[in-house]
């Protein structure tokens, strides 16, 4: 089921405290509901009463998607410099919930879940829309730095990411995003094609899977943070 817990927010317009229920999980497969309004960003997402402004509440929860075959648990983009010490965590919780330490019948849906990590809204959504468009989620972080290769104006910076939008046909279509405030910087496509050819040359690219794939927080933003895990242990 999908569970939330009461608590209390101040505006940041106008400092009056807002009573609110705040997600702790999300079983899309009960609720698809709630899936949809991650992807039109109104999750979480809310009025002050006083001033009126809009607020959206910081993400810390788990989705739950067993007919996507996906478990992701979402942080605030403030804590992802700890990727790592975030990875350890929710892989205890995941072990307890659906792996090696559950119930066997918890297990048996478990065996069939992909475990990720995101930080932020943007994030969130677009691992849910790689997924339906049946995206490999990997593939696509691949093609984000061939995308960085082809692209020398862009700048990866701290605040900054590059984030799929949708999958139309052949086409898939990217924003640079401030993940604080989910502000689009600019958009642009490209052909479907060059995920296939990345897909077809496995060998090619397989240091930098290994690297991405270490952990459940597979997205190309590890690469810019430090030595990763290999250094950390």
């Amino acid at each position: 089921m999908s569970l939330f817990r009461p608590a209390s927010i101040t505006c940041p317009a106008c400092d009056t405290l807002i009573e609110v229920e705040e997600s702790d999980s999300v079983n899309a497969d009960r609720r698809p509901d709630l899936r949809e309004a991650i992807i039109d960003g109104t999750f979480q997402q809310m009025n002050c009463p006083s001033c009126d402004v809009q607020i959206r509440l910081e993400p810390q929860f788990n989705y739950l998607e067993v007919g996507q075959s996906l478990w992701i648990a979402v942080f605030p983009p403030r804590m992802m410099p700890e990727y790592i010490e975030v990875e350890d965590s929710i892989t205890d919780v995941f072990d307890n919930a659906y792996g090696k330490h559950a119930q066997p019948s918890a297990r048996v849906i478990g065996d069939d879940l992909d475990v990720r990590l995101v930080f932020g809204w943007p994030a969130l959504r677009e691992k849910l829309v790689v997924r339906a468009a049946g995206l490999d989620d990997t593939l696509v972080e691949l093609l984000k730095l061939d995308l960085m290769r082809r692209l020398p104006e862009a700048e990866l910076g701290t605040g900054r990411e590059l984030r799929v939008l949708a999958v139309d046909d052949d086409v898939l279509s990217f924003a640079w995003i401030l993940p604080e405030t989910e502000t689009e910087m600019e958009r642009f496509a490209c052909d479907r094609a060059l995920y296939d050819a990345i897909a077809g040359n496995p060998d090619g690219w397989a240091p930098i899977r290994a690297q991405l794939t270490d952990g459940p927080f597979v997205d190309m933003q590890k690469l810019y943070m430090g030595e990763g895990r290999d250094a950390a242990e």
